[in-house]
């Protein structure tokens, strides 16, 4: 169901509410440039920071604009279960193609309250659903375990985004689960493709969804030459984009390519002097300014 490349969709904002005509026009953007589909209010949406209307407000707003041209996976994920089932029953509520859940952050509940977590959502919403395991954010791993339950009691569970940067688990992933394993890692795309995964989630995307989705192509194709000279050539621009917090580089290139404003709702700061020169550099490298 999940194949190619989603952008962690980063969310505009101007004078401390969200920018609705720019993300008009980001979403324009994504379809003119090939991304394979819109994933709005992720991490790098600052889903963390819209109130629970801006963030439902996003969402709608997305799918009614992109007017399935591309599909649409919904962040919906809370570390508050009932928050959590709002949001998915909203977003169902508004056409959303699926959705994608966070693990619980800062809670950190065991394997049981992880997977009674998911199927209340499930339940609730009856959407297709990918999971979303990134344990340096959420200080916890959604376990292979709890993962293989899922899939295999929870219809819903059709696919996850895997952040923890362990190509063993990807590959005990997509060896154990008939699940979609997607990159949530720019860095790693290419090499969990190689192992099985069927694409990306990419915050990179967000400034060259062009050349994001032909690697991908490429890799899923067994075209590894240029899919290989594509990710060393994206390699310096992750690493740029990545200096501070996500999505702290994203957005100040956002802002320096005249995409969006380079504004982040706190307790996300602008880019510090001494980084922002690098990301420029990068940016140039790659050829994106000059």
């Amino acid at each position: 169901m999940f194949k190619g490349s989603f952008v962690a969709l980063a969310t505009p904002f101007r004078n401390g509410a969200v920018d609705y005509a720019r993300l008009e026009q980001l979403i324009d953007f994504h379809v003119r440039e090939g991304t394979t589909g819109l994933s709005p209010c992720g991490t790098t949406g600052e889903s963390a920071t819209l109130t629970t209307e801006e963030h439902k407000d996003v969402v709608a707003f997305v799918v009614k604009h992109t007017a399935r041209r591309l599909p649409v996976m919904a962040g919906t994920g809370s570390n508050n279960t009932q928050e959590a089932v709002d949001l998915t029953v909203a977003a169902a509520k508004a056409g959303a193609d699926a959705c994608l859940l966070i693990s619980p952050y800062y809670n950190r509940p065991e394997p049981e309250g992880m997977f009674l977590h998911f199927k209340r959502i499930a339940e609730a919403a009856h959407l297709p659903m990918v999971l979303y395991s990134i344990p340096s954010r959420t200080g916890r791993e959604i376990a292979i375990e709890t993962v293989l339950r899922l899939a295999d009691e929870v219809k819903e569970v059709v696919g996850i985004k895997e952040a923890g940067g362990s190509l063993d688990r990807v590959s005990e992933l997509c060896r154990q689960t008939g699940l979609d394993v997607l990159s949530g890692d720019d860095s790693l795309t290419l090499p969990m493709i190689s192992v099985g995964a069927t694409g990306v989630i990419s915050v990179l995307a967000n400034i060259i969804p062009r050349d994001v989705a032909g690697m991908v192509s490429s890799a899923l194709a067994g075209e590894m030459g240029p899919a290989r000279a594509a990710h060393f050539k994206m390699l310096p621009l992750v690493k740029a984009t990545f200096l501070e917090s996500n999505p702290i580089g994203i957005k100040t290139a956002m802002g320096l390519l005249n995409l969006c404003a380079a504004e982040m709702r706190l307790p996300l700061s602008p880019m510090r002097p001494e980084n922002e020169p690098k990301l420029r550099q990068a940016l140039r490298n790659y050829g994106l300014l000059k």
